[in-house]
């Protein structure tokens, strides 16, 4: 079987594109593959190149730091200077590769801006950075030199705003992670640590650049957009999550796993904290879009009630109880509903698909006729279709029962937490509930 290739999140590619952004705008030029190549002599991954004027080119590739202490290096796709409102702004791509993962975002172009954000220096308000004190004052370079103090974030076009609270970043505040933040300000200061020596300087001369070397400034600003991330966000749980106008940037190690639980749990969790946050005491776990859909159409509970646990059930369960709802209600179609009433605490199939000879056997043992066991069945629905048609005004009494062996098995994780079971048939009704 062939193994399956790691990628990187969001947060990994903003924090390398915004590097790329800030090393163009330090060094006042601009990257293009055809007219400047990569140094030949490959030396200094993410540095320059320098050219008869005295200018510098950015390399081809940058690399950064992330939260495990490795480096990752990254192909830079798009890179320009600009002037907006009469400021230099510098802008630098990089198309995110999830590698073999199934994320939404693959292949999307995250874009950082960089810009010089502009505030006189005042020696009241701006202590010397030899101390490393207060608003104003340096970071550390190391041998003595300093840089600019600050790193400021921002989200642009396709960058969610949270609206709900209850996720790690506050409402009103671009959707950008508090991991990708700093992976994104380490980038950057980075950048200004390998900036040419304009930009950098012994604490004694820090205050004395001229202004065509550096504006008054003592920030760089960098903004992160990404283009399509209105209408990938369509295809997340951002909008339930309160999460208004376009994708998260994610992340909190910078490598995607293929086919990893890390996404999943990671959604489970906060929109429980969105549940939670706006004042819900029961939520609604649903394997899929259809089960979820039946029991909104019966039930009508508020929207952030509602978290799509998928395959994910003893991981959900126990994140209910750890945030204390009083009640939960979990749905699913039967092969799902089965599983879980087997005792089955990972529902998909690439945890093992459904044993039918020991499915029929526990559906004997509540009390389905012996006259079951004399057929072949290769799938679950093969049971659930003759089930539906031979026992015909008895069935609901049958799926009752398997609704409460679930209903049981969810209890003994939650230890005292309600559930109600709720079973959705394949056109998106619910048959049977425990309730």
């Amino acid at each position: 079987m062939k193994k399956l290739r790691s990628g990187y999140t969001t947060g990994a590619c903003a924090a390398a594109a915004a590097k790329a952004a800030a090393m163009l705008l330090l060094q006042n030029t601009e990257y293009s593959p055809t007219t400047h190549p990569s140094p030949s002599r490959g030396e200094g991954k993410g540095g320059g190149e320098s050219l008869d004027s005295g200018l510098w080119t950015l390399d081809a590739e940058v690399d950064i730091p992330f939260p495990d202490g490795s480096r990752h290096t990254f192909k830079i796709h798009n890179s320009k200077l600009i002037t907006r409102n009469s400021q230099l702004v510098a802008r630098a791509s990089v198309i995110k590769d999830a590698g073999d993962d199934p994320d939404v975002t693959n292949g999307a172009e995250i874009v950082a801006e960089a810009r010089f954000q502009k505030t006189e220096y005042s020696p009241t308000t701006h202590p010397s950075p030899s101390r490393g004190e207060g608003k104003g004052g340096g970071e550390s370079l190391g041998s003595g030199l300093w840089t600019l103090d600050a790193v400021l974030i921002n989200g642009g076009k396709g960058i969610g705003i949270v609206t709900k609270p209850g996720l790690p970043v506050p409402v009103g505040e671009p959707a950008i992670n508090p991991v990708p933040r700093r992976m994104i300000k380490e980038a950057v200061m980075e950048a200004l640590s390998e900036s040419p020596e304009a930009l950098k300087c012994r604490s004694a001369e820090v205050f004395n650049f001229r202004t065509s070397e550096l504006p008054s400034c003592r920030a760089i600003e960098v903004t992160i957009s990404v283009p399509d991330g209105e209408s990938l966000a369509k295809k997340t749980m951002n909008p339930r999550l309160g999460i208004i106008g376009g994708i998260s940037i994610l992340g909190t190690t910078g490598i995607v796993k293929p086919l990893s639980s890390e996404a999943w749990t990671a959604t489970i969790t906060a929109s429980m904290d969105v549940a939670k946050a706006v004042g819900h005491n029961e939520i609604v776990l649903s394997t899929g879009r259809v089960s979820e859909n039946a029991h909104i159409k019966k039930y009508h509970l508020r929207e952030e009630s509602y978290v799509m646990m998928g395959d994910y059930l003893e991981f959900s369960l126990l994140e209910a109880k750890r945030h204390r709802f009083k009640k939960i209600h979990l749905c699913a179609q039967w092969a799902k509903m089965l599983k879980i009433a087997m005792a089955i605490p990972q529902t998909h199939v690439r945890h093992g698909a459904i044993d039918i000879k020991k499915a029929i056997e526990f559906l004997r043992d509540l009390g389905l006729g012996p006259w079951l066991l004399a057929r072949e069945f290769n799938t679950a629905r093969e049971v659930f279709d003759l089930i539906s048609s031979t026992l015909k005004t008895q069935h609901p009494t049958f799926f009752l029962k398997v609704c409460t062996a679930a209903k049981t098995y969810a209890e003994r994780i939650t230890e005292g937490i309600p559930v109600s079971t709720h079973l959705v048939s394949y056109e998106g009704t619910i048959l049977s509930s425990s309730e």
